[in-house]
């Protein structure tokens, strides 16, 4: 077998050893899962890390690990000098990009070979002609791939896209020429409501890609969102490892991927598999790449964009082929393939709600076991914190089964596993995706969360009276667990004021809590509920009995509010805070908008004095690479603006103070 790319033989005909570098986009996630197949080869690993990355997972996984700046990407990550000049000088041989920041990028796989190392990706040549979108369909089409029409063109000009999108019909698909992972892309209904979202497009690709040249397609309406993984070396020759299904999304952001596809025929697997073969040597393709395409309810299948590098969710592809693509990489080989099935979920840093914002903290967390038919590809650790500098997946979790059933049991089974605090995730809204009537017949299309927004997002259920219970017994034996390590550190360990214990001489003990549920404060009278604390591998389980009926959850105690998990599910609790202690609200004293979550004002759109509909944008945050736009939640006048575009504002923060109208009149 030939092994072009990386093995090099010295005059002796023995392997050089090498070094890959690889760097941290998304967390990490992706240089911790290079790592672990580089070790398994026995290459070394040199990893790079910014300010915000110092402590992080795979900077400790790395055999070697350097500082290349502060957290802002573009003086880090994005720097192709500072992350070439680490690998000159830790002897490097090549550069594994991981996916994310310079992985698309032709400037640097072209500096790569100009300064001798290997770029583990395809040539660069194959970058730039799939890279830059409208380039790409000429391609395509000449390979006989099939493709959606609309226009690619060099006239940028508001007006002239306005009139393309007016003749192609609407509604049309903005996006950027080179973009990729959702970024740059806007759906446009309405001529109305065209020029907003093209600047929002333009903005977000100018943040992401630093190019905000765009191009204009028809939109189609609840399509399937289908990519192959290809594979291609040295030698001309590429083959297709089959596709994945990954229709439901969120911001154009993919939530689920399946393989193989739900629904597919094999007659239209073999077309699907064979198109992306063409396309991929039609480019000289090399190494690992994933050709994606539109599908409609027909089946009827148009080539939508080819990403150059390996995808997140490349691991379902190897879960039901048993191969390892980094491996592949590495080596440029072939093996047989053979097909099951395989679903992985994205466990992200967004709260289970209908906005699904990004949030920042210090997590503690637990995860299911890792086996067989479970994987688990992650970049964060108990104690890390998630920065809003980068992507906020935290965690892949990848499930195989002999069956669609199978599987997605397995992966229901796995998510009730998830025991994550400090951050507010996704994992809820998961398990509603995936219990879904509609979702396990293997019914979706990229409009699945709008047409079942109210199953999927369902109101918040109050907890029973036994998980209050539950809650309340375990803020009391933390609360004794406190007085006997104060009592064992003072003068006087006899004293009645250090002694928890509840006697009363000729009463009993009784007592009232009052425990918050979101908005709402409840009251118990706790008598005699049962119960301790047991540590067991690192965790905390509440061993209880209410009523009679004992039970076990894990317990998690953080700035006064305990979070319970079991196989039925998760519960936070908290104790209201004293009035003295609460301060109010930034919305409810500005009488305006708050920050969402920590980012970077990227566009303000009003001044003091302005009047402003409730829904009108007032400002654009930028957190984790995605942009997010700040509404009035009321009518009124804007009192006053706190932050000016390219500063910092930490989540809850007051944006805007905000006066009603009618508050205004009454004041004059």
């Amino acid at each position: 077998e030939r092994c072009d790319v990386i093995w090099k033989n010295n005059h002796k005909n023995k392997l050089i050893m090498i070094y890959i570098l690889v760097f941290t986009p998304k967390l990490g996630e992706i240089a911790c899962r290079v790592m672990r197949t580089a070790k398994k080869m026995g290459v070394r690993s040199v990893a790079v890390y910014s300010d915000a990355d110092r402590h992080s997972m795979h900077v400790a996984m790395a055999d070697e690990a350097y500082h290349i700046g502060p957290a802002a990407s573009q003086l880090s990550y994005l720097s192709m000098e500072k992350v070439l000049e680490v690998a000159k000088k830790s002897g490097s041989h090549a550069v594994h990009p991981g996916y994310g920041f310079l992985s698309e990028n032709t400037e640097f796989a072209e500096a790569c070979k100009d300064a001798g190392i290997i770029f583990i990706g395809p040539p660069s040549s194959a970058i730039r002609d799939m890279g830059i979108k409208s380039t790409s369909k000429h391609i395509m089409s000449a390979a006989g791939v099939p493709i959606i029409g609309g226009y690619h063109g060099d006239d940028q000009s508001n007006e002239r896209l306005q009139a393309e999108a007016a003749q192609i019909g609407y509604p049309v698909m903005i996006k950027a020429v080179r973009g990729g992972g959702g970024k740059g892309m806007r759906i446009a209904r309405s001529e109305k409501d065209f020029l907003e979202q093209l600047e929002s497009a333009r903005r977000e690709a100018r943040k992401s890609f630093n190019d905000d040249v765009m191009l204009v397609e028809k939109f189609v309406e609840d399509p399937r969102h289908v990519e192959v993984q290809v594979f291609g070396d040295m030698h001309g020759n590429a083959v297709y490892l089959f596709e994945r299904d990954c229709s439901v999304q969120r911001r154009h952001q993919k939530i689920i991927e399946e393989a193989p596809g739900p629904g597919i025929s094999a007659e239209v697997r073999r077309r699907l598999g064979e198109a992306a073969v063409r396309a991929a040597k039609a480019v000289n393709y090399v190494g690992a790449g994933t050709v994606e395409f539109i599908m409609d309810a027909q089946h009827n299948f148009y080539f939508m964009e080819m990403n150059t590098r390996l995808q997140v969710e490349h691991p379902v592809s190897e879960m039901i082929t048993g191969t390892d693509l980094v491996e592949w990489q590495l080596r440029v080989r072939d093996r047989t393939l053979h097909q099951q099935r395989s679903h992985l979920f994205r466990i992200t840093e967004i709260p289970n709600s209908s906005e699904l914002v990004p949030v920042c903290s210090r997590i503690h967390l637990s995860t299911p076991a890792a086996d067989q038919s479970t994987r688990i590809e992650t970049g964060v650790r108990e104690g890390d914190e998630v920065s809003a500098h980068y992507d906020p997946m935290i965690a892949k979790l990848v499930v195989w089964g002999e069956d669609r059933a199978a599987a997605l049991k397995k992966l229901r089974y796995c998510l009730r596993q998830y025991n994550i605090v400090g951050l507010n995730t996704n994992i809820d809204f998961l398990l509603s995706l995936s219990s879904h009537p509609e979702f396990e017949a293997g019914n979706v299309s990229t409009s699945f969360i709008p047409q079942h927004y109210a199953d999927l997002f369902p109101a918040p259920r109050a907890p029973s009276g036994a998980t209050l219970c539950q809650a309340a017994l375990g803020l009391v034996l933390q609360e004794q667990s406190s007085t006997h390590r104060f009592t064992q550190q003072s003068n006087d360990p006899f004293s009645p004021f250090g002694s928890s214990g509840g006697f009363r001489l000729n009463l009993e003990l009784s007592r009232n809590m009052s425990l918050q549920l979101g908005d709402k404060s409840k009251s118990l009278k706790l008598f005699h509920v049962t119960g301790e604390v047991e540590s067991e591998g690192g965790a905390s389980f509440l061993h209880c009995s209410v009523n009679g009926v004992k039970s076990r959850p894990k317990i998690v105690i953080l700035n006064n509010t305990v979070h319970l998990f079991s196989m039925e599910g998760s519960a936070e609790v908290a104790l209201p805070v004293p009035k003295y202690l609460a301060g109010v609200s930034g919305s409810g004293s500005q009488g305006g908008a708050v920050a969402p979550m920590t980012g970077t004002i990227e566009k303000v759109f009003v001044k003091a004095g302005d009047k402003v509909e409730a829904g009108d944008p007032l400002m654009v945050m930028i957190a984790m690479k995605m942009e997010h736009t700040i509404r009035a939640p009321k009518s009124g006048v804007i009192k006053r603006v706190f932050f000016s575009e390219g500063s910092q504002a930490n989540r809850h923060a007051a944006l805007v103070e905000l006066e009603e109208e009618e508050e205004e009149e009454q004041a004059q």
